[in-house]
C-alpha cells in the first residue's frame, strides 16, 4: 500500500515556543507539496489548526475527525476537505487510525501522548505496520526518548520496536523518511461493533 494519507497527532494549543507553530506550518506545506492528504483531529485551534491551515493554503487536502462534543464547542475547522463527526474519543482515534497510512506526532499534551502511545502499542502488537514518526521540534521529544531508553534498559521495551520509530527535527526530512519506510503498511483493526 502506498502512503497517501498521513495522520498528524498534535496539540490543541500553540505551546510556549513559536518554533512549534512554525514547524507545524512547514509540515503542512510538505504534506501538500508531496500530494498527501492530512488526517487529523479536526480542530481549528493550536498546532492542529496550524497544520491544517498550512496544508489547505498550499493546495493540499485535509480530513478532520472530531467528536460531537468538540464540534459543538465550536472548535471544528470549517474549511476542510472533509469533516467526519463521531460520538466518542475512542471512535475518533479509531477512525483516524483507519484512514491513515502513516502517523506523525508533533508536540502536544496528554491527548497527543495518548494517541502516540496507543498507535505505537498497536504497532508492537502487530495490529498495523504503518510508519510512525516524531517531529522533534526544538528537541521537544528528547526527554521522552531518554525515558524510552530507560524503559528499554529496564527490560520493558524491545529495541526492535523502539528502532522502528522515526525521529527527525526537519519536517521535510521526516516526510521523506516516512515515504521511504520499507514497511508493509497493513492493518488488522478490529471491527467498530
Amino acid at each position: 500500500m502506498s502512503i497517501s494519507n498521513v495522520c498528524v497527532y498534535c496539540g490543541a494549543s500553540h505551546g510556549s515556543n513559536p518554533a512549534f507553530t512554525h514547524a507545524a506550518q512547514e509540515l503542512g506545506q510538505e504534506i501538500a507539496r508531496r500530494n498527501l492528504t492530512l488526517v487529523f483531529g479536526g480542530g481549528s485551534v493550536g498546532l492542529m489548526g496550524a497544520v491544517a491551515d498550512s496544508t489547505l493554503a498550499n493546495g493540499g487536502k485535509a480530513i478532520g475527525v472530531i467528536t460531537e462534543l468538540l464540534r459543538d464547542k465550536e472548535l471544528a475547522h470549517q474549511r476542510l476537505t472533509r469533516l467526519d463527526v463521531v460520538r466518542t474519543m475512542h471512535e475518533r482515534k479509531f477512525a483516524m487510525a483507519e484512514l491513515a497510512h502513516a502517523f506523525i506526532v508533533l508536540p502536544g499534551g496528554y491527548g497527543t501522548l495518548d494517541e502516540m502511545f496507543e498507535i505505537i502499542a498497536w504497532a508492537q502488537l502487530g495490529i498495523h505496520g504503518k510508519p510512525i514518526a516524531l517531529l522533534n521540534t526544538h528537541r521537544f521529544f528528547d526527554p521522552l526518548w531518554a525515558f524510552l531508553d530507560h524503559a528499554e534498559e529496564a527490560g520493558f521495551l524491545r529495541l526492535k520496536h523502539r528502532n522502528s520509530i522515526i525521529l527527525e527535527e526537519s519536517p521535510a526530512a521526516l516526510v521523506s523518511r516516512i515515504l521511504e519506510a520499507d514497511r508493509k503498511a497493513v492493518a488488522h483493526f478490529p471491527s467498530r461493533r
